[in-house]
């Protein structure tokens, strides 16, 4: 990785000669890049040995740092910062992603009822295209909230999803999406879903499982949901996200239109990519 006009390096640390050569990420938990965290090496005496702060990108670089065992710590404003023991090696070394917790961030949303702000939350479906690429829709009308007690393994979430607002970006595809061969949406206008219950997962991850209705067939439908943080917005509320994916059959809910092109292929695979990102806002009690 090379260095950037963002890439920073103090000049205490060009002034070493001979020593490795560091590069990495710093991100935030969920992988986004933080820009201006400030990654310093200190000797086992304590003495600052290299210094930099990390690109818009995320990217840092550390030059001519002397090997042997130092402490990196890594900070960014509105992060809690992070230490750790580290032994450098001479010549090149990865330090990797250095991930960062926001600051006062919960591993679990505050008790109540959080409300999805659509706006700022989508969901989107990926379908195979004659076996070659990937086809993206997204609805943009929706409506839902999540209800977490105190004991957040009891949460709930529901959520309605106008069926007409599916946007492929093409409206031809879009009307035939909305007619009997896909969605029907004449008949069938909205899609719901029912949280049934909530375990944890590896990763930090959560296993959402719930009923989803669609073209009135209803079918159990497990989704791997990730919580990624709360806080405050700057109209005095309470904001927090979620992000999940789920897999789907087509078959399972009786949309089995297609058209064969050949031996094995046909215009839509069977399996839907589902990916959801919402917003919520905590509703005042």
């Amino acid at each position: 990785m090379s260095s950037t006009p963002d890439a920073r390096v103090s000049p205490a640390v060009r002034g070493a000669t001979g020593g490795a050569t560091a590069t990495g990420r710093v991100l935030t938990r969920e992988g986004w890049p933080v820009g201006g965290a400030s990654v310093t090496l200190l000797s086992a005496e304590g003495r600052q040995v290299g210094r930099a702060v990390s690109a818009g990108d995320g990217s840092v670089l550390l030059q001519d740092v002397p090997p042997g065992p130092a402490t990196l710590l890594v900070a960014a404003p509105g992060h809690d910062p992070k230490a750790s023991t580290v032994v450098v090696p001479a010549g090149s070394w990865p330090l990797g992603d250095l991930r960062l917790v926001r600051h006062g961030a919960s591993p679990t949303p505050a008790p109540g009822i959080w409300v999805i702000d659509v706006a700022h939350s989508s969901i989107t479906a990926t379908a195979h295209h004659l076996g070659l690429s990937a086809v993206h829709g997204r609805f943009t009308s929706f409506t839902g909230a999540i209800t977490v007690p105190d004991d957040v393994s009891r949460s709930h979430v529901e959520v309605d999803i106008d069926a007409t607002s599916i946007d492929t970006g093409n409206r031809m595809r879009d009307d035939h999406l909305r007619a009997a061969d896909f969605l029907d949406v004449a008949r069938h206008p909205s899609i719901r879903f029912a949280s049934s219950g909530l375990t944890r997962a590896d990763g930090g991850a959560w296993l959402l499982d719930g009923d989803l209705t669609l073209l009135a067939t209803t079918r159990p439908v497990q989704l791997r949901m990730t919580y990624t943080g709360s806080g405050p917005d700057p109209w005095g509320g309470t904001r927090a996200a979620f992000s999940a994916t789920a897999e789907l059959r087509r078959d399972d809910f009786e949309m089995n239109w297609n058209q064969a092109i050949g031996v094995g292929v046909t215009v839509f695979g069977t399996t839907l990519k589902v990916a959801i990102d919402l917003e919520a806002l905590l509703q005042e009690t």
